[in-house]
């Protein structure tokens, strides 16, 4: 139980690790009790956590620690990586080290590499070569050193990423993540022209009802979890938008998500209808000139490109930035390239 309490971030999945179907006899009973008693090396403190973290469903929604226990509810605990009941092989794979000292290590991710072995992706991970790295480096590795994640971006999803390597590292920083004082900004190329300069963006992040793999923006309070985005315009292209978010809350796809809902989604995001033509003409010469920057960033156009955080053992502030990968820049320089003649005016009725 010493992960129930993982805080869960830009992952694209949560597994299941302990199921419960409430007796159709039993009395009201908070969820915490309930739990102690089910979870034999769990500790109230422990539960509690994982309830403020989002980690306790019942029937599918998230329940705080004073939820009432009724007959037939449905139990889970979930968490962004999937059930130790695998052992995670070491593998020889390259990986960006930005720095590291004996409590931390930092990452520049590339695009295609997922965070944790899991759903079809049980080699070639980024905690795959971690483990490999730890087992064959003498420098800054302590003996039980081992790598924690302290969150997760997706896996085409580029740039700085935390790794934490000991448990106490990894509480401290997640606890930071929790409280909101990680501070985080992306790269972002969305699709239209955004109208204003600088914004937020708030609302309730869920599953979706109609696909569970893609999350939702809920009015409901009681419906999913709270979320804030906060966004400023880079630079513009007339089609597309170039803007830096930086994240308040660190929520399943909480980008992707609220860039779709008011009207924006990522270039190139499939998942969230960004891999069609949304805005500009239907002339040939512009068809094709999208379909050559798919083809130059098979992938959605976000990067993870700072990260600001208190170190979990000198209590220093520390930040640290990452360039935009080639490809993104790649098609960022194609835009600018592409917009700095005068856009085609298309015939009446092909806008």
């Amino acid at each position: 139980m010493s992960d129930l309490n993982e805080h869960t971030e830009e992952s694209g999945e949560l597994f299941e690790h302990y199921r419960f179907v409430v007796d159709n006899g039993q009395a009201p009973l908070r969820i915490d009790k309930y739990l102690l008693a089910k979870l034999a090396d769990a500790s109230r403190n422990r539960v509690q956590h994982a309830a403020k973290a989002g980690n306790i469903l019942v029937n599918e929604q998230p329940v705080k620690s004073n939820y009432k226990v009724r007959p037939r509810d449905i139990i889970s605990i979930v968490l962004a990586y999937p059930p130790k009941d695998t052992e995670i092989y070491p593998e020889k794979i390259a990986v960006d080290i930005v720095y590291e000292d004996k409590d931390i290590l930092v990452v520049n991710k590339e695009a295609g590499m997922v965070v944790h072995p899991g759903h079809g992706n049980f080699s070639g991970t980024l905690l795959n070569a971690l483990v490999y790295y730890f087992q064959n480096t003498q420098e800054n590795i302590a003996i039980d050193a081992k790598p924690y994640l302290a969150h997760r971006i997706d896996k085409d999803t580029t740039g700085i990423l935390l790794i934490a390597k000991n448990e106490l590292a990894q509480s401290k920083l997640a606890k930071q993540f929790f409280d909101h004082t990680i501070e985080r900004t992306y790269l972002a190329l969305v699709w239209g022209d955004v109208s204003q300069d600088e914004g937020a963006i708030t609302g309730n992040i869920g599953r979706s009802v109609r696909d569970r793999t893609v999350m939702a923006i809920f009015d409901d309070e009681e419906v999913g979890r709270h979320a804030v985005t906060h966004y400023r315009v880079v630079e513009r292209f007339g089609y597309v938008t170039l803007v830096e978010c930086r994240l308040e809350t660190g929520r399943t796809h909480q980008i992707r998500a609220h860039l779709k809902h008011i009207g924006h989604p990522l270039f190139n995001d499939a998942k969230y209808g960004g891999d069609q033509i949304l805005k500009g003409t239907t002339f040939t010469k512009y068809k094709q000139f999208i379909q050559n920057c798919f083809s130059l960033m098979p992938r959605q156009a976000l990067h993870a490109k700072s990260l600001g955080f208190v170190h979990p053992a000198t209590r220093k502030p520390m930040h640290f930035d990452s360039e935009m990968p080639e490809d993104f820049q790649g098609v960022v320089n194609k835009w600018r390239k592409y917009t700095s003649s005068p856009l085609p005016t298309s015939p009446q009725g092909e806008e």
